[in-house]
């Protein structure tokens, strides 16, 4: 399903408050990852950020090896901050992992990681993506982001649709990312393709390359 500018078809799947925060609140992971198979993803992109949150939680969880058909795990880590690869490798969600770094992103004498390195002072995202769909049989790939590297890629114009599983909650005012990051709505808006009521939640998908009607 890739786009007409060459890149993969970009999905940011995310769980929200009312008021569109990504945190403060207790998502419901096992709806919210159900209905991550609805895009079949190759490529799991995530920043780093993201990654070293769970860092911990990494840990100490069971290493069943790479799922063979698995998605790749894609790290926006232009500062070398992640150190996990290992345990991301074989905690048994994904196929392999890679590290997305530029030209200035340090030296590590961590463990060994396949890198793609795009961009002089920061990660270039336009580059990462067509690096990646450029890799056979990736199609989709799919942001798994609490906001900033959401917010950066609707910026430059890099995410084909939106999907929220809102929950009935709100965290208030001052607590909480927003799951758009810094990244303000799109010129034309975002075009409603899909809504569903899911017991006591909602789900939303917008596609951001058709205005809405």
């Amino acid at each position: 399903m890739p786009v007409e500018r060459g890149l993969p078809y970009v999905v940011a799947h995310v769980a929200v408050s009312l008021e569109g925060a990504t945190t403060g609140f207790r998502p419901d992971l096992e709806r919210f990852y159900r209905l991550v198979s609805t895009w079949h993803e190759d490529v799991t992109l995530v920043g780093a950020d993201t990654v070293l949150e769970q860092e911990a939680a990494l840990a100490d969880a069971p290493r069943p090896g790479p799922a063979q058909d698995g998605p790749l795990l894609a790290v926006v880590d232009g500062r070398a901050r992640v150190h996990q690869w290992e345990s991301l490798r074989t905690v048994g969600h994904w196929s392999d992992v890679v590290a997305l770094r530029c030209a200035s992103t340090p030296p590590t004498d961590g463990p060994w990681v396949e890198e793609i390195v795009v961009g002089t002072g920061r990660v270039d995202l336009t580059g990462a993506l067509r690096a990646l769909g450029a890799r056979p049989g990736v199609d989709v790939v799919r942001v798994d982001s609490g906001g900033a590297l959401t917010g950066a890629l609707l910026v430059q114009g890099l995410v084909d649709e939106v999907s929220l599983l809102v929950h009935p909650c709100l965290v208030g005012p001052g607590h909480g990312r927003r799951w758009h990051g810094e990244a303000v709505v799109p010129p034309g808006g975002m075009a409603l393709v899909h809504n569903e009521t899911l017991d006591e939640l909602v789900w939303l998908r917008y596609d951001l390359r058709q205005r809405p009607s």
